[in-house]
């Protein structure tokens, strides 16, 4: 038996752990080549050959030419570049901006369901899901694994081959959404995500996109920490005549359904009032297929923009800043439904409130009748004041509310929600009884309004 030696080369050109998959597996395959570990933080290769079949720097240029490799003896710089990232960064903010006016816009508006719609019209419901809410939750874990899914594939396979994890990604929500839909038909009121369990579990996954993200961008501290499976496992996987690991795509899909995207627990709330399992599951069934043609963009567009290697890092980068956003966004928004410390450029100080607070709102029969309008851009108004320990009618008038703004919540005014219907005033009376400033907000805390409670004379 030959002598094994080793050999340490420097690599440059490579962004993340599918980079060093990429370079191991191929190296592999080269005569002679007993083991190859390559990484990214250190930016080295590191390979053990038999005898003197040690795989020479020119070779290996030549091998990957089209992933834009570079092998040399002398040390490769993987140092954070600001330069590189300054189009992805204006380019991503563009589109968070033109996301962000369409929702100021009241977009989401343009088609609501309720208990009377037809079943094909939960189609369409979670179409519009899937290009907003869906989109800044769903669509922003979908874009953060991406990476790591594309480098299960070899450069030759196809992009339908490549769009397999996607699919069944997918294929899990489908079947998720349509089993719990007629769960929900069957159990009624018994089987139900509470608000504050459902803003923490987004929260903890809206942290895991966050972390991903800074990955994405390179950020030394966290671009250095790996947070990925042993590399005996993922080498595994990353060949293409072995498992390639359906069954994770599929349970994190499924989970999805737990996931409190407004728009997700309008369609949960009317399967679960339909009283029918069988209605329940087509609810749900319709409204998941819907979402799917949005997300299936979004895989199909990370796959097509990671199938270039010069264009891998400008997608890893313009991904990475959309991830970060969608991340801070959703942790802000269930902040807001926690009624904790958050970040709302839309409200107003007292001074600017379109409500003079200075004067309080009328007590009839001895109620405090306190009214406001919702549409799916804001409250109107939505600085409001009351009396302490004087009971209230708070009457909501619906000028347009939609999937993810179709209720009222505030957990340190009442318990549960004010369900509003459009062109109809709901009511939800209740007693204030500690002075001082609540939040109230939508569902997923995406528009939001204040409640000031003052000592009563």
């Amino acid at each position: 038996m030959s002598n094994t030696n080793q050999c340490t080369y420097s690599v440059s050109g490579t962004h993340c752990r599918s980079c060093e998959l990429i370079i191991e597996k191929e190296i592999s395959r080269q005569p002679g080549v007993k083991s190859v570990k390559a990484s990214t933080k250190d930016g080295t290769v590191t390979i053990k050959y038999h005898g003197s079949t040690r795989p020479q720097i020119h070779l290996l240029n030549q091998l990957f030419q089209d992933n834009h490799y570079h092998f040399s003896e002398a040390p490769s710089s993987q140092s954070f570049q600001l330069k590189n990232k300054v189009l992805p960064f204006l380019l991503s903010a563009s589109i968070i901006l033109l996301y962000l006016f369409a929702e100021k816009q009241g977009f989401s508006s343009l088609l609501s369901v309720d208990s009377n719609s037809l079943l094909v019209a939960f189609f369409g419901f979670g179409l519009l899901a899937g290009f907003s809410t869906c989109a800044a939750l769903v669509g922003g874990i979908v874009l953060s694994l991406a990476k790591q899914w594309n480098s299960i594939y070899s450069s030759s396979q196809s992009t339908f081959q490549k769009m397999e994890p996607h699919f069944i990604f997918n294929l899990g929500r489908i079947l998720s959404f349509t089993a719990f839909g007629f769960l929900l038909g069957l159990l009624g009121q018994s089987f139900h995500l509470s608000l504050d369990s459902g803003a923490y579990l987004t929260i903890a996954i809206s942290l895991l996109m966050l972390f991903f993200a800074l990955q994405m961008l390179e950020i030394p501290p966290f671009y250095k920490f790996n947070l990925s499976l042993p590399k005996s496992f993922t080498n595994k996987i990353s060949d293409e005549t072995n498992f390639k690991g359906k069954f994770m795509p599929l349970l994190m899909g499924g989970l999805t359904f737990f996931l409190p995207c407004g728009f997700t627990l309008t369609a949960q709330t009317l399967a679960l009032g339909s009283g029918d399992p069988i209605v329940g599951a087509l609810i749900m069934l319709l409204f998941v297929l819907g979402t799917s043609l949005p997300l299936l963009l979004i895989g199909f567009s990370s796959i097509k923009a990671l199938s270039i290697p010069s264009r891998s890092s400008f997608y890893s980068y313009l991904a990475g800043f959309l991830v970060l956003f969608f991340s801070l966004f959703n942790i802000n928004s269930q902040l807001k439904v926690l009624n904790l410390p958050s970040i709302d450029l839309a409200q107003p100080t007292k001074a600017a409130s379109s409500v003079s607070i200075d004067n309080l709102p009328p007590i009839v029969n001895g109620v405090q009748v306190l009214k406001m309008n919702a549409s799916a851009s804001g409250y109107t108004p939505n600085y409001l004041r009351v009396r302490a320990n004087v009971p209230v009618r708070w009457e909501i008038t619906d000028t347009g509310t939609s999937g993810c703004t179709n209720a009222v919540i505030s957990r340190n005014l009442f318990q549960g929600q004010i369900n509003l219907v459009p062109g109809k005033t709901s009511y939800k009376e209740f007693t204030p009884t500690t002075p001082g400033v609540y939040r109230f907000s939508c569902w997923m805390g995406m528009v939001s309004g204040t409640l000031e409670v003052i000592a009563s004379n």
